[in-house]
């Protein structure tokens, strides 16, 4: 690895998988000393020359609803050791916010997202890759609770969604990219043990 360079790590799986739980977990070792959080999510493709309802259909759990080449650039950028607007994603409206972000760069870049794994231009960028396994009954329940508590869903609409999008998504674009991953993590966040292994590689790295 070339001196100085930053460490990226990319941490894939399944909505409600507990990917953002080894996320923070790993941030909070790391926040005193240099590491910023990038959010697949953020980087959802600018909607706003579509009117409201087509914006409606668009499938979020499809590697085309996000503009990777941005997510690339920036990725490129922080290696590079500039800063980055990183994008808002709106979700009210369905389209990306005119407000940005300014991340300045970091030594620990970790890359977060169903699909992190799946652009292989992506994966070349990544020191680290996981992927976080969860079975589907407990992704499901997760998602169900998220859904209905914080973001005002029905119990059907959530259900539909999950058999309709989510679930043959996942089985066609995300759960294979669990083959690239050097550590599969399962139960997420619970996992301390391997939530231990790689805080203690990421030190290794960076020392």
């Amino acid at each position: 690895m070339a001196e100085n360079r930053p460490v990226v790590i990319g941490i894939a799986g399944g909505s409600g998988s507990g990917k953002t739980s080894v996320t923070n977990s790993i941030y909070e070792v790391f926040k005193d000393l240099s590491v910023v959080v990038i959010e697949q999510d953020y980087y959802y493709k600018d909607q706003s020359h579509l009117a409201f309802e087509e914006r409606l259909e668009t499938n979020y759990d499809h590697p085309l609803a996000f503009d990777t080449e941005l997510l690339i650039e920036h990725i490129h950028k922080l290696l590079e050791r500039k800063p980055i607007e990183k994008p808002v994603y709106n979700y009210a409206l369905h389209t990306r916010s005119e407000e940005t972000v300014l991340i300045e760069p970091k030594d620990v870049i970790i890359l977060e997202g169903i699909l992190v794994l799946e652009d292989q231009r992506l994966r070349d960028l990544m020191d680290i890759k996981l992927f976080v396994d969860t079975d589907a009954d407990l992704r499901i329940i997760r998602r169900l609770l998220r859904d209905i508590n914080e973001r005002g869903r029905t119990i059907d609409s959530v259900i539909e969604q999950y058999l309709t999008v989510v679930r043959p998504m996942h089985n066609q674009f995300i759960e294979p990219t669990k083959r690239y991953a050097d550590v599969i993590i399962p139960e997420g966040g619970q996992n301390e043990v391997a939530i231990d292994l790689m805080v203690t590689k990421i030190k290794t790295i960076l020392e």
